[in-house]
């Protein structure tokens, strides 16, 4: 099969500004938007075709620093995206579904995975471009059924990339023949300190503005398939876009819990004292690579020159940025517990922490990530088992402030139920964001069944506000429940708090086989509703007890028994049932 040809621009003339124009800056950026396209494109399509086993390969995670890793380096090398990697673990760091040593032990290895985008563009396999384009289109506009229009998704994406790189290529092609920017380019030379670094800021600030660590790789693959950049500089610019893809995880982590900041931290801890490790021994490394390269693959040496151009560098660049990876990856597996601790020193648990829940402020869900179910579906859930949580300690604070009988205490429930309201809003709008884009049947069932625990939740919030002003009443009349309805209330409160506390555990482990213990409760909340009914009458006809406390608790049992009926509308929406 015949290379894809393309189109090259004018030769060089007088105006060589008409020159650049036309040649290289329209298909040298022309071919970077086709690329990042490209990933784009193929990383959901990925995504979507993976569906929901993104987050149950999370879940085989261990406290095994190995296991970790291994999961990670598989999960990026699935979907090609240590972006979406890393929004998960931040997100399930945050909602208790990982622990902070484990998102570490993933990290690791998504860092590896990553690395599996260029080894793919390192192939010439550029004449399949075109043919890939062809087939997704096919498979994606005119087959009709989700799954090949996730398929094809992945095969237009692919094409696209190595498109895009070709396109890339071209457009760079006539540098090398024009004396500014021979000049220009000269300067990366990695072979002193200064260039080095010179070369690693470059490479760091590239990324960090592209927001893709395979645009970086594919650029500089790009500019030394042309033989404007030797080799040395491009492992320097390869250790600069392992610096650069931390931000990726540092903008994740923005208004995220002390964990969140923890997992970001270490992942540039990660890469920062990775590159320096290896600037170090530079050359050795370098010499590594080559030799390993050369020897083993039986690959031409990175300098050999064939029609112009350097045909055998990209397989040199891809093995430098794996065996980075690999090595840094290796070397703090060994040191893991000692980044945990320069992780946890650098980013110290503030007071106010504590009292996060009571801000009213979205902290998990990013409309940056709406378009990618798989990490949107797994942010909203995060967000609900936080809107859980604050309606477990709006229960608390309510019930509790009966014993203490003090207005000002009872008053916090305010501040909650406005935020249990605001959340409630919110998920529900990044869910219906969510549905309007192409997802499986899978995960819209999933999302619908994330709306039903949301709306009960804040259904349940509304319960506790009921209680919240009976006490109100009980405090401002001087009223008082009489011993027996007192111990009732105490019991029958304790089961409706123990059954808030299995819902909100359930949203967080996603657990299916909650609808047993959900029973139990919820026969038990009701056979108490009736029996301490029966008792108030008992004890309004023995004079134990006066009317009109005893008619506001008969409220209070009426509004514990519709809250364990949210509770349970929750523990179906867990269960899968509805």
């Amino acid at each position: 099969m015949q290379e894809v040809a393309f189109y090259r621009g004018p030769e060089i003339g007088d105006s060589w500004q008409a020159f650049f124009m036309q040649t290289v800056l329209f298909q040298s950026l022309g071919g970077l938007g086709l690329f990042l396209f490209g990933m784009k494109i193929m990383s959901e399509g990925l995504q979507r075709v993976a569906g929901n086993k993104l987050r149950q390969i999370l879940g085989m995670v261990s406290n095994n620093r190995l296991v970790g890793c291994g999961v990670g380096a598989l999960m990026t090398s699935i979907i090609q995206s240590s972006s979406a990697t890393t929004v998960m673990l931040v997100s399930f760091v945050d909602a208790g579904l990982m622990t902070f040593v484990q998102a570490i032990g993933v990290i690791l290895g998504a860092n590896i995975g990553t690395t599996v985008t260029a080894q793919l563009i390192a192939f010439k396999i550029t004449a399949y471009a075109l043919p890939a384009i062809a087939a997704g289109v096919v498979l994606k506009f005119f087959l009709g059924r989700r799954k090949w229009i996730y398929v094809g998704d992945v095969l237009l994406g692919f094409g696209l990339v190595f498109f895009g790189l070709a396109t890339m290529k071209a457009g760079f092609a006539p540098l090398k023949d024009h004396p500014a920017f021979i000049s220009l380019f000269t300067r990366f030379n990695a072979d002193d300190l200064t260039g080095i670094l010179l070369c690693i800021m470059v490479g760091s600030a590239l990324t960090m503005i592209l927001q893709s660590s395979s645009a970086t790789v594919g650029i500089t693959m790009a500019l030394a398939s042309q033989g404007l950049l030797n080799f040395e500089a491009c492992v320097a610019l390869i250790l600069g876009d392992n610096i650069g893809t931390t931000i990726t995880a540092e903008l994740a982590s923005i208004g995220g819990g002390i964990n969140a900041h923890r997992t970001a931290r270490a992942h540039t801890l990660f890469n920062v004292i990775g590159v320096a490790n290896i600037i170090i021994f530079f050359p050795f490394f370098v010499q590594l690579v080559v030799w390993v390269t050369h020897t083993f693959m039986d690959i031409g040496l990175p300098d050999m020159v064939v029609n112009g151009e350097h045909p055998n560098i990209s397989r040199y660049i891809a093995n430098a940025h794996t065996g980075f990876n690999v090595v840094n990856a290796a070397f703090f597996l060994m040191v893991l517990p000692y980044l945990v601790k320069v992780a946890t020193w650098l980013t110290p648990h503030k007071k106010e922490e504590a009292d996060l829940e009571e801000l009213h402020k979205i902290k998990y869900l990013d409309s940056r990530y709406i378009d990618t179910p798989s990490v949107a579906i797994g942010q909203a859930r995060a967000e609900i088992v936080r809107m859980g949580e604050a309606v477990q300690l709006m229960y608390r604070d309510v019930v509790g402030s009966l014993k203490e009988r003090k207005l000002s205490e009872l008053s916090k429930w305010k501040k909650r139920e406005d935020l249990v309201d605001m959340l409630q809003r919110e998920i529900t709008q990044f869910l219906v964001d969510v549905v309007r884009y192409d997802i499986s049947q899978e995960e819209s069932k999933e999302v619908a069944s994330l709306m039903r625990m949301a709306n009960n939740l804040e259904r349940a919030g509304d319960g506790i506000e009921n209680i919240a002003e009976l006490i109100e009443e009980l405090i401002e009349g001087n009223l008082h429940l009489s011993e027996g309805g007192s111990r009732d209330y105490e019991t029958i409160s304790a089961v409706v708090e123990e059954f808030l506390s299995t819902v909100v555990e359930g949203i967080r482990n996603e657990d299916k086989s909650i609808m047993p213990h959900a029973q139990e409760l919820e026969d038990e909340i009701d056979r108490m509703r009736e029996e301490m009914r029966g008792n108030y009458i008992m004890r309004l006809q023995s004079g134990a007890c006066v009317v009109d406390p005893g008619l506001i608790f008969v409220d209070m049992l009426t509004a514990f028994e519709k809250i364990g009926d949210f509770c349970y509308n929750v523990a179906q929406a867990v269960a899968g049932l509805k």
